[in-house]
């Protein structure tokens, strides 16, 4: 297996700014039968695009991803979004897989007409396939579902994980079901590109008194190290687990989440940029062969608004 070579590229891409395309965001209930309360970014410009169910952390509301994933949105991809559980309610681990599965399958019989009523009959989901993407404990979820605990027989065509992790230590007593790591470099089953992104200071204590939100032997690393290629690796060097998250998180909720991770020092805008520029970069290179800006990326990561490790890409074997 080698790493990817990059030839010597024009070191500029558009995808850490806000996209051209015009977007909105709509609350899709239980009511309509989805599973879960939704919320769901997409383009109002007519077009077919690819459809991207992101599943939130662990006791965070899925508004609080709001900036990230309209700057996603913004580059031309529809993202639903679930409201898995609640504060002081979060499920199992092996029940949240479940309802996220649930609502993979929803979103090829349901969203087609919420788009409709909420937008107009000119956007068209892409269905064919979709793209499974996670923070933190969502991270694993989508993990998860794409490995096959989630009774569907959806196709999906990428994994995205952001920060993801498995529980609060190597030790597996402390991990959250189901337990997907194995210690076995390349072994998880998946036939997709997967991209994990991951956080320099994610496996730090925020204090004396709390661990860390993305301890070593469960983060990013294990995750990474466990996917075949293609796959691909970034750290942003500078920043922690919640630093994707908007500035403004109210309520009880929202204060929590500023405290209980280590947070990097610089605006979280510019980690919110990179994160969503890698991954439209990944998308638009795995899904439509236009490696322009993961190319970009590659040979000067200096490019990024937050500073990011060296990255690793591996292509499929």
């Amino acid at each position: 297996m080698a790493q990817q070579s990059v030839q010597t590229v024009l070191a500029t891409t558009d995808v850490f700014q806000t996209g051209d395309i015009k977007w909105k965001h709509f609350n899709v209930d239980t009511s309509n039968t989805c599973p879960k309360p939704l919320l769901v970014f997409t383009p109002t410009v007519p077009g077919t695009y690819p459809v991207i169910l992101f599943c939130h952390g662990f006791c965070v509301l899925n508004s609080f991803y709001s900036s990230l994933l309209a700057h996603i949105t913004s580059h031309g991809f529809i993202v639903v979004a679930p409201q898995l559980f609640c504060m002081g309610l979060p499920m199992l681990g092996l029940c949240e897989v479940k309802f996220a599965g649930k609502v993979a399958d929803w979103i090829t019989e349901g969203l087609q007409a919420q788009l409709t009523k909420h937008v107009n009959e000119n956007i068209e989901a892409k269905l064919e396939s979709l793209i499974l993407a996670g923070h933190s404990r969502g991270g694993k979820t989508a993990f998860a579902v794409a490995l096959g605990y989630a009774k569907t027989n959806l196709k999906f065509s990428a994994l995205i994980g952001i920060d993801p992790v498995a529980g609060l230590s190597k030790c597996k007593i402390c991990r959250t079901l189901p337990h997907i790591l194995t210690g076995v470099p390349q072994s998880f089953n998946l036939n997709m590109p997967v991209v994990v992104i991951g956080t320099g200071l994610g496996p730090e204590k925020a204090s004396c008194c709390s661990p860390p939100c993305a301890p070593d032997g469960v983060n990013h690393v294990e995750f990474f190290t466990e996917c075949k290629p293609p796959c691909a690796h970034f750290i942003t060097t500078e920043y922690g687990h919640m630093d994707m998250l908007d500035d403004d998180t109210p309520g009880i909720i929202g204060g929590t989440v500023k405290c209980i991770c280590k947070n990097g020092t610089g605006p979280k805008d510019l980690m919110r940029r990179t994160v969503g520029g890698l991954v439209v970069a990944f998308l638009r290179a795995y899904l439509s062969a236009q490696w322009k800006d993961l190319n970009a990326i590659l040979a000067d990561p200096s490019i990024a608004p937050a500073k990011l490790d060296d990255p690793v890409v591996y292509l499929a074997a």
